[in-house]
């Protein structure tokens, strides 16, 4: 930076005699130091204000040089904040809609839907399929469970009312209790009852996404629909739930588990078992262990071996994406935390030629009166000041990136303020850590060797 663009104005015949406010209020503080007293205060804070100018002036000035400085920067707090944001966002996404099963329930699966391990999932679909027997077993021998229920599950059903169908319907195959699990409500007509049960009743009770789609103005309680060519009289319509991750969560038939059995057969066609405790903590723990014994003694588990079931509850699902999160923001981390080193090193790279360009005004400086911590002090401010506008424009990338991308793909997006806090303070500590190199070596100058430099 030239001597005019730090604050400075000279003529040629006096390049020494500085003429402007900035160097007023070095001279004051080279008098200062000859009385043996430090400078006030507010002459601290305006070498401070002035440093981060400068700094800024800087940027304005070289609007080229300046991108390609804070790119490095602003793409690694972007990433880290755009990370944070979706982690957190569906986060708190998946522990509302998807795993909300409640802290008293346990599900019991053939294989559980959140195996993360190849070979453990290889192995399990050798297991036996869950079977009506295996749920009688587990309500029988479960004394602190308030519900056990069963369902089957039956994702590409195809429903028709008249000349009007639906495809990829899940069509769910029940006992009464499921719905409690599962908290289906109804907005009109009945759930399904162990009469229905027992007698293997063709009575549907139906989504809002077939009412809304196959039955629209008309009353859809006692029509009939075929699901997937069979007939089934609606006795019910469930509440309406919208979306979970893009998919509606109202394109469902429930039908008598033992209707569901007639229809698609047992084989290939595994029970998933539900069970709620009395309460969460030592009951449900209690009630785990109860429908383990059942099942291990029903399927005959060997002593010691393990289980030919998977037992998941809320909380042990939400740990096992917590996990996945946890691993992919770590990793994103790392990937952001070398684009930071880069850019501070460009930040030092840049600092460097500035203390090259600026080496006459630092020599001036100097002759004045200014000190080493404060010549230290001035570039150390106007590295961090670099790396902080870095960080500012990172945060609002980010910002920006998560929530474009929530509005063109409903991906779900939580913004943290912690995390912009987090964002910036990083910045700042690069800047510092980046910095201290040319700051200490325009410090060091010899005030004499700089006056003479020529750029």
């Amino acid at each position: 930076m030239s001597l005019r663009a730090a604050g400075f104005s000279y003529r040629a015949s006096d390049t020494n005699r500085p003429c402007t406010p900035c160097a007023d209020r070095l001279i004051d503080k080279r008098a200062a130091a000859e009385r043996g007293s430090e400078p006030k205060p507010e002459a601290r804070a305006m070498n401070i204000a002035e440093a981060i100018r400068i700094a800024l002036q800087s940027l304005w000035v070289n609007k080229l040089r300046s991108v390609l400085t804070l790119l490095g920067v602003v793409i690694g707090v972007a990433a880290v904040i755009a990370v944070v944001t979706f982690v957190s966002g569906i986060n708190d996404y998946v522990a509302e809609k998807i795993f909300n099963l409640g802290a008293d329930v346990f599900l019991i699966f053939k294989v559980s839907p959140a195996v993360t391990n190849v070979d453990h999932f290889l192995e399990a679909e050798k297991r036996k399929d869950l079977t009506m027997e295996d749920y009688q077993a587990v309500a029988d021998a479960c004394r602190h469970c308030v519900l056990v229920a069963a369902s089957t599950r039956n994702e590409t059903g195809h429903v028709k009312y008249n000349e009007q169908s639906i495809s990829d319907t899940i069509v769910r195959g029940v006992t009464p209790g499921m719905a409690t699990i599962l908290d289906i409500d109804l907005s009109s007509g009945r759930m399904l009852n162990q009469t229905d049960l027992d007698n293997r009743s063709p009575v549907a009770v139906v989504g809002a996404d077939i009412v809304d789609h196959l039955m629209a103005g008309t009353d859809p309680l006692g029509k009939e629909i075929r699901v997937d060519g069979w007939t089934y009289q609606v006795i019910g319509v469930g509440t309406k739930k919208g979306t979970t991750l893009g998919q509606s969560a109202d394109n469902y038939v429930m039908i008598p588990m033992t209707a569901s059995l007639k229809q698609y057969g047992a084989h290939n066609n595994s029970l998933r078992i539900a069970g709620k405790a009395d309460s969460a903590g030592v009951p449900l723990n209690e009630a785990v262990d109860e429908a383990r014994a059942a099942l291990r003694a029903r399927r005959h588990d060997l002593l010691g071996g393990d289980d030919s079931f998977d037992i998941e509850t809320n909380a042990s699902l939400l740990g096992i994406w917590t996990g996945f999160s946890q691993t992919f923001f770590i990793a994103t981390i790392g990937i952001a935390a070398i684009s930071l080193v880069v850019g501070g090193i460009v930040i030092m790279n840049i600092m460097l030629v500035s203390v090259t360009e600026r080496t006459r005004e630092i020599g001036i400086r100097k002759a004045l009166g200014a000190r080493r911590d404060d010549v230290l002090l001035q570039f150390l401010i106007e590295s961090v000041t670099l790396a902080l506008a870095g960080g500012v424009l990172g945060v609002l990338l980010g910002v920006a990136i998560a929530l474009t991308v929530t509005l063109l793909i409903g991906m779900p997006s939580s913004i943290k303020l912690w995390a912009v806090a987090a964002g910036l303070i990083v910045s700042a500590s690069v800047g510092v850590f980046f910095g201290v190199y040319p700051a200490r070596k325009a410090a060091k100058l010899d005030p004499i060797v700089a006056l003479r430099f020529e750029t």
